[in-house]
């Protein structure tokens, strides 16, 4: 049986047999006896995302991960990059340095911070991702050319990433072909992807897409 273990744009955190691209975490939030998660869906503002493999460390999924048989942070997984941006995480420091370097400068750029730290960005994100109670706002169709590939939105429980002037159907198993915008006219459309990270991504972060989108 699946772990509860997989992340959905929207941010929570689900039982799904598919792994994906990236793994992160928000902290620990899951008991190692039964492998389940607590109630709470994190125990810190800082929400990353890391490589699957790093210095051929092998971690138990949900387990006791740390020295002396602790617990560890409690392993989640992503679709791709795009996914984990919308559901509110940024790049790791310790395992993506280099990219989160990227993404905090992007951000300092943005906001126009000469020297950018990842805790500013941490809690401008907390306060907007929806799984920590943000409210996404509403978009029109005219709002969607104008946001950048990388973004996505969700009209009612299905979320489309933005790619080249179409919009991708997410799945946890991949994306569907590209849908035009003019399908999505006179729906109720909502804005997934936080709006500091929409920023980062308007001045000139790439996020990582999964393989099937580039089809």
């Amino acid at each position: 049986m699946p772990l509860q273990n997989r992340v959905d744009p929207f941010g929570a955190i689900r039982a799904v047999p598919e792994r994906g691209l990236f793994t992160g975490n928000r902290g620990i939030i899951h008991d190692p006896e039964t492998k389940t998660l607590l109630k709470k869906r994190w125990a810190l503002q800082a929400w990353i995302i890391c490589v699957c493999q790093f210095r051929n460390v092998r971690r138990e999924p949900m387990g006791r991960n740390r020295p002396g048989g602790k617990t560890g942070w409690t392993e989640l997984f992503f679709l791709d990059e795009v996914t984990a941006l919308a559901a509110g995480h940024r790049p790791c420091f310790f395992c993506q340095r280099e990219r989160a370097r990227d993404f905090v400068g992007h951000f300092g750029k943005a906001f126009g911070i000469a020297e950018p730290r990842a805790p500013q960005v941490d809690k401008r994100l907390h306060k907007e991702r929806l799984a920590s109670g943000g409210r996404p706002p509403m978009v029109t169709i005219e709002d969607l050319a104008r946001l950048p590939d990388g973004a996505m939105v969700a009209e009612g429980s299905n979320a489309y990433a933005l790619r080249g002037g179409n919009g991708l159907r997410w799945s946890f198993g991949g994306y569907g072909p590209p849908t035009d915008f003019s399908s999505l006219e006179g729906k109720a459309l909502s804005l997934l992807t936080p709006a500091t990270t929409l920023a980062v991504l308007h001045h000139g972060f790439r996020p990582v897409w999964h393989p099937c989108a580039e089809a």
